[in-house]
């Protein structure tokens, strides 16, 4: 199914990064210290944008971590960080941001989730109390909604149609629709409370990809705002990338989406850059963005019995990421750059020829050369201990990034 990309003709401007309006899709991530920390926030958030993410989300639930916020973004600031800030606000949001105007301020973009404002009157009311500030302050806000977090109000009313009209839809159908018909609606009385269009981004997210696909089609033809991609809940591991790149990838690939967060679990004391890493892979795998320099390595088979080639390419990895922070600001065009680190002779030469600088280490039974090949020509064979070859491959990978890419 083809989906006309509708949601592109809206532009919004985040701090000074663009959302929609044709610009190129946005990495979005989320820190997950307790904000009142302003020392720990700040720290993540700058660890965050180091890592790819464009935009970066802290949840502002408590006066404390409201009253962080200026000092939070004035960290990042002294840091050298540019990343725009943005404030998760549910249930109190309408309170928070108008007692603390610092904060209000500080922000570069307000959340708001329309199921969690409040009921009745009352949840128009704080609605629109949120989208006047953000209009006072010249703030954009993301429409977030969330099918865990559903205004149950509309979804009994549509469950009762359902019944009274017999129509036969499924729970899941009517759940998707409420989704979308939330956000609609909501950006009506947001744009009736004094918000322009170009101030308005929106999510409907939901943790099953099936259902993701369903709703983001449906909103992509409801809508021309910019569109905000990801499960709500990924979950940990292999199962929330490969849930999440389910999802988005075929979402991207019609299309559909002008930021994306990669929602994943990390372990306990895990890296939560890993979901900026897997959300900057998912676009440079589709051909959408480039991020970093990529690694091609063989998966390892009975020919592949020493571990050398795996060492190697995770070390590779990780000298790149470690990297990237200061070479993106040096090189111009050094994220487009490929690597290889093959495990024998099958596929090493020919993986190692087709990339910018790539080598193919010895199987089982082969000599134990390593044929390094530098934009498909052979330069030199490495040969000794795998500490030595790690660090003559890496001298050789700088020496190209110096020689390659022009300084900016």
């Amino acid at each position: 199914m083809t989906v006309m990309k509708l949601h592109r003709t809206v532009g919004v401007n985040v701090g000074h990064v663009q959302v929609g309006g044709g610009a190129p899709i946005v990495v979005q991530s989320m820190t997950m210290t307790d904000t009142a920390d302003a020392r720990a926030t700040a720290r993540q958030c700058i660890e965050l944008a180091e890592a790819g993410s464009e935009l970066v989300r802290v949840t502002v639930n408590l006066p404390e971590a409201a009253a962080a916020v200026p000092e939070i973004k004035q960290r990042m600031l002294d840091a050298g960080c540019a990343a725009p800030l943005i404030g998760d606000f549910h249930y109190n949001g309408h309170l928070l941001l108008t007692k603390y105007s610092d904060c209000a301020r500080a922000l570069d973009k307000y959340r708001i989730n329309p199921g969690n404002v409040g009921t009745g009157r009352r949840r128009d009311e704080q609605f629109s109390t949120i989208c006047k500030v953000a209009v006072d302050n010249g703030k954009p806000v993301r429409i977030g909604v969330n099918g865990g977090s559903l205004n149950q109000e509309l979804v009994v009313s549509k469950m009762q149609e359902n019944t009274d009209r017999d129509l036969g839809k499924p729970s899941e159908e009517i759940i998707n629709e409420c989704m979308v018909l939330s956000a609609l609606e909501s950006t009506a009385l947001a744009i009736e409370s004094g918000l322009r269009k170009d101030q308005i981004i929106i999510s409907c997210k939901t943790s099953r990809p099936r259902d993701l696909i369903a709703v983001y089609r449906t909103l992509a033809q409801a809508t021309d705002q910019p569109l905000h991609l990801g499960l709500t809940e990924a979950g940990m591991g292999t199962k929330g990338l490969v849930w999440s790149a389910s999802a988005m990838g075929v979402l991207l690939n019609e299309g559909i989406g002008d930021t994306i967060r990669v929602s994943l679990t990390p372990r306990p004391g895990g890296d939560r850059r890993e979901e900026v890493y897997a959300a900057c892979e998912l676009l440079q795998a589709l051909g959408l963005r480039s991020f970093a320099p990529s690694v091609t390595a063989c998966p390892g088979c009975g020919r592949t019995t020493s571990t050398t080639f795996q060492e190697l390419a995770e070390r590779i990895q990780g000298y790149i990421r470690d990297k990237m922070p200061e070479w993106k600001t040096t090189y111009a065009g050094v994220e487009t750059m490929t690597l290889a680190v093959m495990g024998c002779v099958v596929n090493g030469p020919g993986e190692s020829k087709a990339a910018n600088i790539g080598i193919s280490l010895p199987g089982t039974g082969e000599a134990p050369n390593c044929p390094v090949y530098i934009d498909g020509r052979h330069v030199t064979t490495l040969r000794g201990t795998y500490d030595e070859l790690a660090a003559a491959f890496q001298r050789l990978v700088d020496d190209y990034v110096e020689h390659t890419y022009a300084r900016r």
